[in-house]
């Protein structure tokens, strides 16, 4: 039997509200993306710091304010993502960026995308206390991704990238705890 909306909500956020306090930290990410119809792949080491957001946080506001959120039903918490990524083998300069994320019963709310500047919604569950399942949809692009946290020191990402029904691209990373 389905979960009502409700039921669904009050389940997700305590799993979630643990998880993004388990994330916290320093991460070296290395991961490696696969173009599927050329066989290209790219490899891309970065070193990411995530700290957790309380309900009520300035960056949480604000994001909620991107949304047109009511205010009266704030996020319950978030995280803040800042990296700086090279891309192994190609010449560029290092990328800098940053990212807000926040959430309200089954929703994360984003400040940017993963390929857009603007602010994104996913739709997210939990298969497990340790693993997170997203689904995003922009521009005519999906993205369904998971996150499993593994003991305290590694967590595993991998990231199927469908445009037109069709996938196109996979990202699969290891991740280890500075």
């Amino acid at each position: 039997m389905p979960f009502s909306v409700d039921a669904a909500r009050i389940l997700a956020e305590p799993l979630v509200m643990a998880f993004f306090q388990d994330t916290t930290g320093d991460w070296r990410s290395e991961r490696r993306y696969y173009t599927l119809s050329s066989g290209e792949t790219q490899e891309v080491v970065s070193q990411i710091r995530i700290q957790f957001l309380e309900a009520g946080s300035p960056q949480l506001v604000q994001l909620a304010e991107l949304h047109d959120l009511d205010p009266q039903k704030p996020l319950i918490c978030g995280t803040s993502v800042t990296w700086e990524s090279d891309y192994v083998g190609t010449g560029k300069k290092p990328v800098v960026g940053s990212t807000v994320f926040g959430v309200r019963g089954t929703t994360l709310y984003r400040d940017r995308g993963f390929a857009t500047a603007k602010p994104v919604t996913a739709h997210y569950l939990f298969r497990d206390n340790r693993t997170m399942q997203l689904k995003t949809e922009y521009n005519g692009s999906s993205f369904e991704e998971e996150i499993k946290l593994i003991g305290q020191r590694y967590r595993t990402r991998q990231t199927v990238i469908s445009r037109a029904g069709e996938e196109i691209m996979i990202g699969q990373y290891l991740e280890t705890r500075c």
